[in-house]
């Protein structure tokens, strides 16, 4: 009987042992590789999102600072355009009441709210102009109603109490207004 651990001859199973050590080996060797590779790529891709939310950041920082410039600007514009009237009514501010009449007063005192009204209607305001007009809830406020003397007159606005201002559209204060309400029957008995 011979040795089976005898020299002369190899065998079998010490092969199949050394091949499957093999075969863990590159496999050991691949998974390493692709779990770098997937590190790296991981890596990667969070460089790229942190740089892209510093970048958004910034984006986000410079926009704001951007924004309260633009309407530092516009206010500074709009002061100055109110600056002629103010120096209008500072002169009027100023006047001797015993030497100035009472008309010239009153004329400067309408310069002056021309000069205004033109100035703030250059950057966007309009004064709503109610009166004749149907009244309309989105813009107007009735604080008083008064008999309309015909159904056509129903809902009219007949007098303005206080005018309204929209802003670039944007209504800024209603207009405060009387407004005619018919009364079926007809005007009442005074």
């Amino acid at each position: 009987m011979k040795d089976p651990y005898s020299p002369d001859e190899p065998t079998a199973p010490a092969d199949d042992a050394n091949a499957d050590s093999a075969d863990s080996t590159e496999a050991a060797t691949a998974d390493t590789r692709v779990a770098a590779q997937t590190s790296r790529d991981l890596d990667e891709q969070r460089d790229k999102y942190l740089r892209l939310a510093a970048e958004y950041d910034n984006f986000r920082k410079r926009a704001t600072r951007e924004r309260e410039e633009a309407r530092a600007r516009a206010q500074g514009d709009l002061v100055l355009g109110l600056l002629d009237a103010l120096d209008d009514l500072s002169r009027f501010a100023h006047l001797d009441p015993a030497t100035t009449e009472s008309k010239t007063v009153v004329d400067g005192a309408e310069l002056v709210e021309r000069k205004l009204l033109k100035s703030l209607a250059g950057h966007g305001l309009e004064i709503i102009d109610a009166t004749d007009q149907p009244f309309d809830p989105a813009v107007h406020e009735a604080v008083q109603t008064e008999p309309a003397l015909s159904r056509e007159d129903d809902h009219m606005v007949s007098r303005v109490f206080q005018r309204g201002y929209l802003f670039n559209g944007r209504l800024l204060r209603p207009a405060r207004v009387v407004v005619k309400q018919w009364r079926d029957g007809g005007p009442p008995n005074e």
